[in-house]
């Protein structure tokens, strides 16, 4: 199951890259084909920002949080995997890593993040900020319901080989 992980983050590094690239050798910065109506559209914007293109323009800013995070998840998913932790959450703190990496590498080489993915008045997003949302949506869903439901079938599994350890001994 190890082998997954730098798996799962090499196709989306690839498929954020590989989009990213065709993106800017095919298209002029802000120029907009339509997709479906004004509702979807592929558009080429250099975002200098984060998320939202909040701290615009501040590389510094933007390149040492995206490294932060990086890390971050990496120390996560290698503490997960030693520890035998949830699969489940080492995936999805994976996705964030890949995402991260992917717009990482644009701030680093380009001095900006390609985005291309445009609905609506929805700021313009790319595959490696699809990555990082559904990664962090998908570990609020592990730490709000399957979390604690692991946590209480550890707690039974403890209780009952307690129970037995006191039949036994009393025996």
């Amino acid at each position: 199951m190890i082998a997954t992980y730098p798996i799962i983050a090499a196709i989306i590094l690839i498929l954020d890259q590989l989009t990213k690239l065709i993106i800017r050798m095919n298209i002029q910065p802000d120029e907009k084909i339509y997709i479906i109506g004004e509702w979807f559209s592929i558009t080429f914007v250099k975002n200098t920002g984060a998320a939202f293109s909040i701290f615009s323009g501040n590389k510094f800013v933007t390149v040492g949080m995206t490294s932060i995070l990086v890390i971050a998840c990496l120390i996560f998913i290698i503490y997960e995997i030693k520890d035998g932790g949830s699969k489940f959450l080492s995936i999805c703190l994976t996705f964030i890593f890949a995402g991260g990496v992917g717009n990482l590498i644009d701030r680093v080489v380009m001095g900006y993040v390609t985005d291309m993915f445009s609905f609506g008045n929805f700021p313009v997003f790319n595959i490696a900020d699809i990555s990082v949302t559904c990664g962090c949506l998908l570990t609020v869903v592990y730490i709000l319901f399957l979390q604690k439901r692991k946590e209480s079938e550890e707690g039974t599994e403890t209780i009952a080989a307690n129970e037995d350890k006191e039949k036994t001994n009393n025996e």
